[in-house]
C-alpha cells in the first residue's frame, strides 16, 4: 500500500494530495507494481474458488510474433468481462495459452537459418530444425507478458497451456482417434488449395484468410474445331493451366452461336456474351459478327477440337482415354468470358468433377514446387511466371484471341504470401460435410455479438462447409496419429499407452510426440504381421487451437471432472477473421466430439485501422506500435477508447487525438472531481468513517446524485451482463459528466462553507459515496485509475478495508434511492438551462451580466428549489412559468410557390393576400395542432401544410426566445442601470479570481485587492466593497494604487488596472 499512501501524515491530512496532471502512465506503473507485489490477481482467484464458475477461454497467440495494436483491443475486451464477472461473484478461470505449431513458426525459423523450402530444411536436418522451432516459439514470450501486464490483462501466465506439450498432443490424438472411429477421418485424392513454396495443402479456413485483389491477364483462346474451319472461343483466368487442357465445357441449357466475326474467323461461343467479346471488332461500316447458327449448349457436347498443346494430347494417348472434346455442366455461367471454359482436371474442383463425369485423362504438368514440368515448353518456370510465356506462345501461333486484364480476389498463403494453386493430391480430411446439420444446430445455440455475424458470415460458412483438409506436408506440428502398413492396413493411435501396447517399445512411454522422434516408433500390423510406419503428415495448427477446451486439461487422461465443469465456455472473444479460424475450429471439434457448442457467448471484434480507415502496415508507415502507444497515452486511456468509440465488431480507427479526447472527457473529468474532493476533504480533515449517510434528511441535489448513481450502476450492470460494452461506457461517461459539471458545480459553496455543518457533511458523504461507487462500477474498464482512487479514498481511512478495488464486489443497487421523478425533473431543468444559455448567446449577453426576467413554457411548473437553481445558473432575477410565450414571437407567412403553384394555380394571388393578412400567432397554433392551415379563398377551401409555407419568425424587440420540443424559454434582454452595475461587479470578481490562480495562490489564501486608472470602476468597487471581498477571500481593498501581482483588464469596454497580493 505504501506506493499510494506514502505522503500521508495522519495528523495533518486524511488523503494523499492528488496531482491534476492527466498523464497517467507513471501512476499506472505504480499500480501495476502494487498488483504484482501483493498478488492481487492471484487473490482475486483464491477469493472466488468456491463460487460458481464463469468460464472464459483465451484464444492462444503465437509467441514468435510481436503484439500489434489490434492485440490491445482483444486483450482489453477479454480482460474486462472476466473482471466484471469476478466482481459479480463468479470464479473466472483465466488460463493463458500459447499457439506453438505450424507454418508461422517454420517460416520464421527458415528465415533465421537462411533456408528456402523443404529441400533445404531436409538438408539442414529435421531434428535440429524442430529444435529451432521449439526455441523460436518463445522468442517474444517476455514481450507478450510485459505487454499483457502493461495493458492490465489478467491471466494465469505461470501455468499456461502450450500446444507443443506432449500432454496436449496426446489429448489431440485421443480426439483424432474418436474422429477416426466415427469414420470421419479419411484419406482422399482431391483438388486442394496448395502452397507451392511451403509444399503443403491448406484448409478452407486458412485459404479464406489470405485473399488479395489482383489484376492479371486472362486468356480468350481459339480452339480449332476438328473437321471445320471454325474455333471454340474459351476463357481462363489461369493461362498456366492451358498446357494441361483436356476438354472444354459449356452450359447445357444456355444458347450458343456459330458466328462469322469481323476478324475473319468463325467462332462458337455463348450468345449472351457475343457483344461483350466480339463487339470491339466492329466498325461503322462492318458489323462485329454475323450469326450463322444457334445451338443449345447440350447440342455441342462431344464435339471435338485439336489439342492446344501437343503434350496434353500425348498424355491422353498414353492413358488411353478420350480427350479434347466439349463437355456440358451447369457450373458454367454467362457472367464473364465467352460461356465456354477450359477444363484441366488436376487444377480445379469443378474441372475435377467434370473430369470424373466424362472419364477424362488426368494431366498434371505442374510439380510440388509449383513449377511447370519437363513435358511442357516451360519446364522449371513457376506457374505464375509461366502465364506471360503461355500467352506469348499462343499469340505467335494465332491461337490467342485476347488477353484482357482481369481483377479478381486470388488466394495467397496466409503466412508466406505465395499465390496458391488448386492442385490434385492425396490429403487427409475430416468429413465436416457429414456433421453439417449438427454444426448449424449448435451454432444456433450461441449468442453471437453481433448476431449478424453468427447468422450471416459464420452461418453462411457452415451452410457451405467443406471437408477439413487436416494434413500438412510439413515438420513442426502435431503428428497425424495414423500408422500404415505396406499391405494397406491403417490404424489410429489414441494414447501413449496404446502406442506402447501396439509397438511393444519402451520408448513409446516417454518419446517426444514430434517428428522425427515419433516416426521411430513402429507397430506390428495385426492384418499381415508386417511393420506399420506413421504417415509423414502433421496436422493443421488450427486443430491445435480448436482442441484447447479439452487438451489444456490433458483430457480424457486427467482432470475429467475439471473439464466437464469448465466446458463449454461462457465467453470468448477474438477478431472477426476468427470466424474462419478459431471460432470455427472450436465449433468443428466440439460438434464432432461432444455434439454441443463449445462457447455460449462470443464478442466478435473489428480490426483496428489508422485514423483514415486504412489497414495498418509497416510498409505504409501507418502502423502503431502498441508499446509506444501505451507509454504515451497509458493503458486506461486506450482501454476506454476501445470501449466507447464504437460497437466492438465495427472497425476501430485508432489515433492519438481520439484517445486523448476520450481520456479528457471521462477519465479527466472523473480524476478532477476526485481531486476536488480530496483538496477540500483534506482542508476539513474529513474522514467518512466518522459519519453516516442519512438519506432521508439529504437535500434534493444529494438525493438526485444518489438516484442517478444507482440508476447508472443498474444500467452498467445490465449492459455488461449482456455484453453491451459501448452502452456501459456511455452510461458511465454521462454520469461522471453530470456529477462533475452539475452536482459539484452546484454544490461548490457547500464545500467552501466554514466549519462542519450538517449540510457540508451531507455534501462530502454524497460525493464520497458517488466517487467510490462509480469507481467500482468502472473498475473492470479502467482498472488502474480506479485502483488508485480506491486506495486513496478507502484504504487511507480504513486500514481494514478490502485490499484492492478488484477484490471488491460490483456495487449493489440501492433501489430505495432511485427516484425517477426526481431524475426527470432535473433532466428538464438541465434542458431549460441549456436553452437559457443558448438565448443568452443569441442576445450576446455574458452569463455574468444579470438579466431581469425569464419566461418558461414547459409541461409542468417546477417548484421553488428548481426555479432558484435556474435563476442562479442563468443569472436571472426572476423566473416565471407561462402557458403562452407566443406573444414574444411574431410569425408571417408566404406561399411556397414550388408546391402551392401546381396545387392551386389561379388561387395563388388570393392565397398570397390571405397569408399576408392572417393573424400569425393563431395561424401558427393551428398549423402545430392540426398540421394544416385552412383558408377560404373566394369560396374555395385551401389546405396548406408546413411544406407549402415560407414561415418567417421575428422576436419581439427586447426579448429572445429559444425552444426545444415542448419547452420554450424567453429572456427579457432589457438591462436596467442596476443590472448593468451588478454585471460590472461580477466581472471584477471573475478577473480577481483569475489573477489568484495566475499568481499561484492556494484556494484558502487570504488576499489584498488593489485597483486604479478608472474612476467609474473604482466607484463601483467602493460601493460593493464587502460583496467583492467576500467572493474572493479578500481581507482588504485599496483603490487608487496597485501592488502585488498586477494586470491590465478591459471590463465591458472600461480599461482598469487590478492587483492582488497575499496577506
Amino acid at each position: 500500500m505504501k506506493i499510494f499512501l506514502k505522503n500521508l501524515k495522519e495528523e495533518s491530512v486524511v488523503y494523499q494530495k492528488v496531482d491534476t496532471n492527466l498523464n497517467f502512465v507513471d501512476r499506472e506503473k505504480q499500480v501495476e507494481k502494487f498488483w504484482k507485489e501483493n498478488h492481487i490477481f492471484e487473490k482475486s482467484m483464491e477469493d472466488r474458488k468456491d463460487d460458481p464458475t464463469y468460464m472464459f477461454y483465451d484464444g492462444p497467440p503465437t509467441a514468435n510474433g510481436k503484439p500489434h495494436i489490434g492485440h490491445v483491443l482483444t486483450r482489453v475486451i477479454k480482460d474486462m468481462i472476466p473482471r466484471y464477472r469476478t466482481m459479480k461473484g463468479y470464479m473466472v478461470p483465466r488460463k493463458a495459452g500459447w499457439d506453438t505449431h505450424g507454418l508461422p513458426v517454420e517460416l520464421e525459423v527458415e528465415k533465421k537459418l537462411g533456408l528456402d523450402g523443404k529441400e533445404q530444411i531436409e538438408e539442414y536436418g529435421m531434428e535440429p530444425f524442430i529444435q529451432q522451432c521449439k526455441e523460436s516459439v518463445w522468442k517474444y514470450k517476455g514481450m507478450w507478458e510485459d505487454f499483457s501486464s502493461t495493458v492490465g490483462f489478467w491471466a494465469d501466465m505461470e501455468n499456461p497451456y502450450v500446444t507443443y506439450h506432449d500432454d496436449y498432443i496426446e489429448s489431440e490424438w485421443w480426439a483424432l482417434k474418436e474422429i477416426w472411429n466415427k469414420k470421419l477421418l479419411y484419406k482422399g485424392f482431391k483438388i486442394v488449395p496448395y502452397c507451392p513454396r511451403c509444399g503443403t495443402p491448406l484448409s478452407a479456413q486458412e485459404v479464406s484468410q489470405g485473399y488479395k485483389t489482383v489484376k492479371e491477364r486472362s486468356a480468350i483462346v481459339r480452339f480449332k474445331v476438328v473437321g471445320e474451319d471454325a474455333y471454340f472461343l474459351a476463357w481462363t483466368t489461369t493461362p498456366w493451366t492451358l498446357p494441361s487442357n483436356v476438354a472444354l465445357c459449356v452450359n447445357p441449357t444456355e444458347t450458343y452461336c456459330k458466328v462469322k466475326a469481323a476478324d475473319g474467323y468463325t467462332y462458337y461461343m455463348a450468345e449472351a456474351l457475343l457483344d461483350k467479346v466480339l463487339g470491339k471488332l466492329g466498325s461503322e461500316e462492318t458489323p462485329a459478327y454475323e450469326v450463322l447458327e444457334k445451338y443449345v449448349g447440350k447440342d455441342l457436347e462431344y464435339k471435338e477440337y485439336e489439342p492446344l498443346f501437343a503434350c496434353a494430347g500425348e498424355a491422353a494417348a498414353k492413358q488411353k482415354k478420350k480427350a479434347h472434346f466439349v463437355t456440358a455442366d451447369n457450373y458454367v455461367t454467362m457472367s464473364d468470358g465467352t460461356g465456354i471454359v477450359h477444363i484441366a482436371p488436376a487444377f480445379g474442383e469443378d474441372d475435377s468433377r467434370v473430369g470424373r463425369d466424362y472419364d477424362l485423362p488426368f494431366v498434371q504438368f505442374v510439380d510440388g514446387k509449383g513449377d511447370m514440368t519437363a513435358e511442357t515448353p516451360y519446364a522449371g518456370v513457376f506457374v505464375k511466371k509461366a502465364d506471360p510465356l503461355v500467352l506469348q506462345d499462343l499469340d505467335k501461333e494465332g491461337k490467342l484471341f485476347d488477353a484482357p486484364k482481369f481483377e479478381h480476389d486470388y488466394p495467397h498463403c496466409w503466412r508466406c504470401d505465395t499465390p496458391l494453386i488448386y492442385y490434385a493430391r492425396e490429403s487427409w480430411f475430416i468429413k465436416m460435410t457429414a456433421v453439417k446439420d449438427d454444426l448449424i444446430r449448435n451454432n444456433n445455440t450461441i449468442n453471437w455479438i453481433p448476431e449478424s455475424i453468427g447468422k450471416g458470415r459464420f452461418g453462411d460458412w457452415l451452410e457451405n462447409v467443406q471437408d477439413w483438409g487436416i494434413s500438412r506436408n510439413r515438420y513442426w506440428g502435431t503428428p497425424l496419429n495414423i500408422w500404415q502398413c505396406e499391405c494397406g492396413h491403417m490404424h489410429s493411435i489414441g494414447s501413449r499407452q496404446e502406442l506402447f501396447e501396439m509397438s511393444g517399445n519402451e520408448k513409446a512411454k516417454t518419446v517426444e510426440l514430434h517428428r522425427p522422434y515419433i516416426d521411430e516408433i513402429t507397430l506390428k500390423c495385426p492384418e499381415c504381421g508386417g511393420t506399420m510406419h506413421r504417415v509423414p503428415e502433421v496436422i493443421d495448427c488450427w486443430f491445435d487451437s480448436g482442441a484447447m477446451p479439452f487438451a489444456q486439461h490433458h483430457y480424457p487422461f486427467e482432470n475429467k471432472e475439471l473439464f466437464e465443469k469448465q466446458f463449454p465456455a461462457d465467453f470468448i472473444s477474438e477478431a472477426v477473421d476468427q470466424t474462419r479460424g478459431w471460432f470455427y475450429s472450436l465449433l468443428a471439434e466440439s460438434t464432432i466430439l461432444f455434439n454441443q457448442a463449445p462457447y455460449k457467448n462470443v464478442i466478435v471484434l473489428g480490426h483496428v485501422q489508422d485514423e483514415n480507415g486504412q489497414k495498418m502496415s509497416k510498409s505504409k508507415g501507418n502502423a502503431v506500435d502498441p508499446f509506444d502507444a501505451l507509454e504515451k497515452y497509458g493503458a486506461d486511456a486506450i482501454r476506454w477508447y476501445f470501449y466507447i468509440n464504437s460497437a466492438p465488431w465495427l472497425p476501430n480507427r485508432f489515433h492519438g487525438k481520439a484517445v486523448q479526447e476520450g481520456q479528457r472527457k471521462f477519465m479527466g473529468t472523473l480524476w478532477n472531481t476526485y481531486a476536488f474532493f480530496v483538496l477540500y476533504a483534506n482542508i476539513d480533515n474529513f474522514d467518512p468513517t466518522k459519519y453516516t449517510l442519512d438519506y432521508d434528511n439529504l437535500p434534493v441535489m444529494d438525493k438526485w446524485l444518489l438516484s442517478k448513481l444507482n440508476s447508472v450502476v443498474k444500467t452498467v450492470d445490465d449492459c455488461l451482463a449482456n455484453y453491451k460494452i459501448p452502452e456501459s461506457a456511455r452510461a458511465l461517461q454521462e454520469f461522471v459528466d453530470e456529477m462533475s459539471n452539475w452536482y459539484v458545480r452546484r454544490s461548490r459553496e457547500r464545500f467552501w462553507a466554514k466549519g462542519m455543518e450538517q449540510d457540508k457533511i451531507n455534501a462530502y458523504m454524497t460525493l464520497y459515496t458517488a466517487l467510490v461507487t462509480i469507481s467500482k462500477a468502472a473498475a473492470p474498464m479502467i482498472p488502474f485509475m480506479t485502483e488508485e482512487i480506491y486506495q486513496n479514498l478507502v484504504r487511507s481511512v480504513d486500514k481494514e478495508a478490502i485490499e484492492s478495488i478488484h477484490l471488491c464486489d460490483f456495487p449493489k443497487v440501492e433501489e430505495a434511492w432511485i427516484n425517477k421523478e426526481l431524475e426527470d425533473d432535473m433532466e428538464e431543468l438541465l434542458k431549460i438551462v441549456v436553452l437559457g444559455r443558448a438565448a443568452r448567446n443569441t442576445a450576446n449577453i455574458k452569463n455574468r451580466q444579470p438579466i431581469g426576467t425569464m419566461y418558461i413554457k414547459a409541461d409542468k411548473e417546477m417548484g421553488q428549489f428548481y426555479t432558484d437553481i435556474i435563476a442562479d445558473e442563468l443569472n436571472v432575477k426572476e423566473v416565471k412559468f407561462a402557458n403562452d410565450v407566443e406573444s414574444f414571437i411574431s410569425y408571417s407567412f408566404k406561399p411556397q410557390l414550388r408546391t402551392v403553384g401546381p396545387k392551386y394555380g389561379k388561387l395563388l394571388n388570393g392565397i398570397r393576400t390571405a397569408l399576408a393578412e392572417i393573424n400569425g400567432t393563431e395561424a401558427m397554433n393551428e398549423l402545430r395542432s392540426t398540421g394544416l392551415l385552412t383558408l377560404d379563398i373566394n369560396g374555395n377551401k385551401v389546405e396548406l401544410s408546413e411544406e407549402d409555407l415560407l414561415i418567417e419568425t421575428a422576436q419581439t424587440e427586447g426579448y429572445v426566445t429559444e425552444a426545444d420540443g415542448d419547452i420554450s424559454v424567453v429572456l427579457d434582454t432589457n438591462l436596467t442601470p442596476e443590472l448593468i452595475e451588478e454585471g460590472f461587479v461580477r466581472e471584477i470578481v471573475s478577473k480577481v479570481q483569475t489573477m489568484r490562480k495566475e499568481a499561484g495562490f492556494e484556494v484558502m489564501d487570504k488576499i489584498h485587492i488593489y485597483a486604479k486608472d478608472n474612476d467609474k470602476i473604482l466607484e463601483l468597487m467602493k460601493n460593493h466593497k464587502e460583496e467583492i471581498m467576500s467572493e474572493v477571500l479578500a481581507e482588504d481593498m485599496t483603490l487608487g494604487t496597485t501592488d502585488g501581482y498586477v494586470k491590465e483588464w478591459n471590463i465591458n469596454k472600461e480599461p482598469v488596472v487590478l492587483g492582488v497580493a497575499k496577506m
